[in-house]
């Protein structure tokens, strides 16, 4: 059995636990291998039962002299209660609703628990203690011969009906197995960082013998997964570089024209921006650059310009955007600021088919939409830009697959409001060229940034009362659509366990878009006119609500995460975010900066529900960073590149993820494949880097 068996033919692998591993990706034995635990549970202090404390944790090892199953007083639940013995005294052991123990650990048999103990001396025992059956009793058994108990355990990134317990059952004989695990490193790179071989790596990073060596397996992986996107975006990037594209020469009478008509001055970032599309469009091959920008930064008039110089040299442009109402927006916006070329520009999005002078698709200069761009029935004739706004990236073969002209692509332009940290941009980022509007339009006011404590709230109230009263709108944020369905079995906890599944229940308190309507129409603004917006709706009423709320017919727009990106009300001047410690740093900037865009004096107030909440340093970033840059960096700092990416949607592996703040370790790994493949761009020399690379990039996606 190698890496590459599949798990069908692992023993004890039935097809139930089959279908469990898949949806977490896991094919063979090499991808259970490499599905590496995100943490452990320190469980190495093996002591004799007389040494017990309150406390821990703790692992002992006896014989069980007594066990029994009773229901709690006053509770709908079953206890299990055991008492285990060594040569130096006695403990019980104490486990909710878990009857089936009773059957498993029978009287006299010798097992190892791990876990806290509770109450003191005589009274005290473990509570829903791990355990594992062993085969002797004695305290000298070594901790390795131990799997859940005795010893550092490892915890697994799970799905359901998926447990840390039965991984290790099946992962540990798997390892004694693999004698030969190909090295998928250079030899020179191993040895000039000291990173552990890759068997004994493995070993360490699933069942370690220490933290030490734990974490000295982990950087090695780290560095690895790194490494290989680092090999994977430089290879895109070579590949891309063969690629024909159609040369756009610049026209700087039609550039200076479009200028003169805007009714603002560009900022010197906007124009440097521009420049760099511009000479990037005049050259021969594709292409592929990042505009990055702060919310209301004016992205979208740089890529109007790359567009209109485009379309004038005889080209088409597609225009790529993730919702029906930011294509909208945009439709507008780009019919407003081009007005005066007569373009052919027209709107796809879902149902909707807008087409200005235009009989089809095949006609316009400028195509905008969502997805329903990428219909088959949608032909281009002379496609020569692709700008994607927001959350959609296309690699080489996808943009040559859909957007081929006969031996030409596209170029691409996408562009973000979230700005990127420097290690991310290296590497995710790394086959782009970046263009960055770092600068706000002249005139803008600091938003005022609040947190609100429940006993603010009314006095905030009255104050977007007030706001309202001058003429202004507001928007309230929601963190989901629907209340979600409570288990009732779960407020019956015990004290010992309810507090670990708080965090569970956290959510439960979320705010509901439908019940904050139903709030703020009825009790709090009765006097005022509520409006309600979400991904539920259908089309049209979306597009119904923004549009009463542009004209101003909605005093106050109840939403979710939908008006995240792109939503332009200027007469909104109050951005009111409830459960706003549930949402992340950089989406809570989004949100700020739907607000502000007008010369009014605009307010971002952060609600803080959860009782006896830490104002904690995401909120305070809020208040003190101005802009997104700055922020998205102290995001990173904070909470870690996962959760400021959400890399589930990205596709990249975890290590790699949570090593992104390691700036060294970045330019390390992205210096390293950079001198591999200077040397050898087809990696002929390293089969098996190349092996693991094109599986690499078989599951990574960057969309």
């Amino acid at each position: 059995m190698d890496l590459q068996t599949p798990i069908e033919q692992i023993s004890r692998v039935g097809p139930a636990y089959q279908k469990r591993l898949k949806n977490l990706g896991i094919q063979t034995v090499g991808d259970l291998l490499f599905h590496f635990p995100h943490r452990y549970e320190d469980f190495s202090n093996l002591i004799p039962i007389s040494q017990t404390e309150e406390g821990g944790p703790f692992s002992v090892q006896g014989k069980i002299a007594d066990i029994k199953m009773f229901r709690a007083f006053r509770r709908k639940m079953m206890l299990t209660q055991a008492t285990i013995e060594d040569e130096t005294g006695k403990i019980k052991a104490l486990w909710f609703n878990q009857p089936y123990l009773v059957n498993t650990l029978k009287k006299g048999t010798l097992v190892c628990l791990a876990g806290k103990v509770k109450g003191k001396k005589s009274s005290k025992y473990f509570s829903s203690p791990a355990y594992e059956k062993i085969e002797n009793c004695k305290l000298e058994i070594e901790n390795s011969d131990l799997t859940h108990t005795g010893r550092l355990v490892p915890i697994y990134p799970e799905t359901e009906g998926l447990s840390s317990k039965w991984l290790r059952f099946i992962v540990k004989p798997l390892l004694s197995q693999q004698k030969n695990i190909p090295e998928s490193l250079p030899e020179n790179i191993i040895k000039k960082y000291g990173f552990l071989p890759i068997r004994k790596a493995i070993q360490q990073i699933h069942f370690p013998d220490s933290f030490k060596e734990a974490e000295l397996a982990r950087k090695r992986f780290a560095f690895e997964e790194l490494f290989n996107l680092a090999i994977f975006v430089l290879r895109e990037r070579l590949k891309l570089a063969k690629e024909k594209a159609r040369a756009m020469p610049i026209n700087l009478d039609l550039m200076k024209e479009f200028i003169a008509n805007l009714p603002f001055k560009l900022t010197d970032a906007q124009k440097k921006s521009v420049w760099q599309i511009l000479k990037d469009l005049e050259k021969p091959r594709p292409m592929n650059r990042l505009l990055e920008g702060d919310v209301g930064s004016g992205k979208t008039v740089v890529a109007a310009m790359a567009a209109l110089n485009v379309v004038k040299n005889g080209q088409q442009v597609a225009f790529l955007a993730p919702t029906e109402i930011l294509a909208n927006q945009h439709f507008q916006k780009l019919s407003e600021l081009l007005k005066s070329f007569n373009l052919k520009i027209g709107l796809l999005a879902g149902r909707k088919k807008i087409l200005r002078q235009a009989q089809d698709e095949s006609q316009f200069d400028i195509l905008i939409g969502t997805h329903a761009l990428l219909q088959d029935k949608v032909k281009f004739e002379k496609l020569a830009l692709v700008v994607i706004d927001e959350q959609h990236r296309f690699g080489t073969e996808q943009r040559a697959k859909l957007f081929r002209q006969k031996d030409f692509i596209p170029h691409l332009l996408s562009m973000t409001a979230t700005p990127i940290p420097r290690t991310l941009s290296l590497t995710v980022y790394g086959d782009l060229d970046l263009s960055v509007i770092d600068e706000l339009p002249k005139g803008r006011k600091k938003i005022i940034t609040k947190i609100i404590r429940p006993k603010d709230k009314k006095a905030t109230y009255e104050f977007i009362r007030q706001q309202v009263k001058e003429g202004r709108q507001a928007f309230a944020i929601c963190p989901r659509i629907d209340p979600p369905k409570i288990d009732p079995r779960r407020s019956d906890l015990l004290g010992e366990i309810g507090s670990q599944n708080m965090r569970a229940l956290s959510w439960y308190d979320v705010k509901a878009v439908k019940q904050e309507y139903e709030k703020l129409s009825k009790e709090i603004f009765p006097d005022l006119r509520i409006g309600m917006l979400h991904g539920k709706m259908k089309s049209q009423e979306k597009e119904n609500a923004m549009q009463e709320f542009k004209e101003k017919i909605i005093d106050i727009l109840v939403s979710t995460s939908v008006v995240e990106v792109g939503v332009d009300i200027p007469n909104a001047s109050v951005m009111m975010i409830e459960g706003s410690e549930k949402f992340g740093l950089a989406q809570l900037h989004q949100f700020r900066g739907r607000v502000g865009r007008a010369e009014h004096q605009s307010y971002c107030f952060l609600f803080v529900d959860t009782p006896g909440v830490v104002y904690n340093r995401r909120l305070k970033a809020l208040i003190t960073c101005e802009n997104g840059f700055e922020l998205a960096e102290k995001d990173l700092q904070i909470r870690g590149p996962g959760d400021f990416t959400g890399q589930r949607q990205w596709g990249i592996p975890d290590l790699a993820m949570a090593s992104l703040s390691d700036s060294v370790l970045v330019s390390k790994a992205r210096n390293e494949a950079k001198e591999i493949l200077t040397e050898d761009p087809e990696l002929k020399k390293y089969p098996e880097l190349l092996r693991r690379a094109e599986q690499f990039k078989a599951k990574i996606h960057l969309e």
